[in-house]
């Protein structure tokens, strides 16, 4: 998020905070509102301009420990395999065909269409279709892959059974009370 002054009653003060913060190398920590709620940020310097970094609040941000799965260990043949791909997938810069946005282009040629009250532009087709996957095959090859490498003095696999999920107890219905001395015939009264 990228905030510019406006009118000449805000310049000074920009330029003066643009200034502040660039010569001290520092950030400012700062509170603003957004969608009825207040919010935490960091405003920075980049290229003379003030930049706003949402932050979270301490109670909004969850304790990573929640979300840690189980300790595993992972051998370093496997490491080092992960980080060969990671350097055959690198890339230098974030440029090219497969880097553009074609979904906000296809959409803004829709609203100009519409604007224009011309017709709607036509979807390519795809060059090749994407290939069908069929998930019982791939299943059952995993498992007979799976077999395969199990050596034979491993024994058989074990068998755990699931829980059984609990079942809630059915609340009971409390009997509705009628209003004491007033009948009630289920029409709406007249008004006068």
């Amino acid at each position: 998020m990228t905030f510019q002054p406006a009118g000449q009653v805000a310049a000074k003060p920009y330029k003066l905070l643009v200034q502040a913060l660039s010569r001290s190398s520092k950030v400012a920590v700062a509170k603003y509102a957004w969608s009825g709620r207040e919010r935490l940020g960091v405003l920075r310097v980049r290229d003379d301009v003030l930049v706003l970094h949402a932050m979270h609040w301490p109670d909004e941000i969850r304790d990573p420990a929640e979300l840690l799965p189980p300790p595993a260990r992972c051998p370093r043949p496997r490491s080092r395999g992960a980080l060969a791909l990671m350097d055959t997938m690198t890339v230098g810069q974030l440029v090219g065909e497969e880097f553009r946005d074609r979904y906000t282009e296809a959409i803004a040629q829709i609203i100009e269409a519409k604007r224009g009250e011309r017709p709607l532009p036509e979807v390519p087709e795809p060059e090749q279709p994407a290939p069908v996957l069929d998930l019982m095959a791939a299943l059952q090859e995993s498992v007979s892959k799976a077999k395969a490498s199990r050596s034979e003095d491993a024994g058989p696999a074990e068998v755990h059974e699931l829980p059984k999920p609990k079942r809630k107890a059915a609340a009971k219905k409390q009997p509705v009370k009628k209003a004491a001395g007033k009948k009630t015939t289920g029409r709406r009264p007249r008004s006068a």
